[in-house]
Parts: C-alpha cells; structure tokens; sequence
C-alpha cells in the first residue's frame, strides 16, 4: 500500500498472495471515499478475514517519515 506522506491518502495498492482478492476491494474503496489511511486503523474489520490485518499496515512503514 502506498501513502502519501503528506495528504496520509492512498494513492494505490498491490497485493501478492492469497486473500489480495478480498484486501483490495476494501482498499479501493477507502481510495475512492477519498479519504486519509486513518480510517482504515479505526475502521471495523469483520473477523476471521484477511482484511483484519489491514488496520496495522499502514503503521508499518516509513510512509509518515
């Protein structure tokens, strides 16, 4: 997932392996809504899914640095 540094938005993503299917439709829409990649950390992740780990992805790059 890539974000910019300074406007925190996503502006794409690419997913390799499986569950990517089921990851990315979340992500475009967070894209599309226009809105920072916060949400994705505050949002409700509908359990067990592969879109449970999308909450932590964000914070575990240097994407803010």
């Amino acid at each position: 997932m890539l974000i910019d540094a300074e406007t925190e938005k996503i502006p794409g993503a690419a997913i390799l392996g499986i569950g990517g299917d089921e990851i990315l439709p979340f992500i475009l829409n967070v894209m599309y809504a226009d809105v920072t990649c916060t949400v994705i950390q505050r949002a409700m992740h509908l359990q067990p899914t592969v879109t449970g780990l999308i909450p932590t992805m964000p914070g575990e790059s240097n994407a803010f640095e």
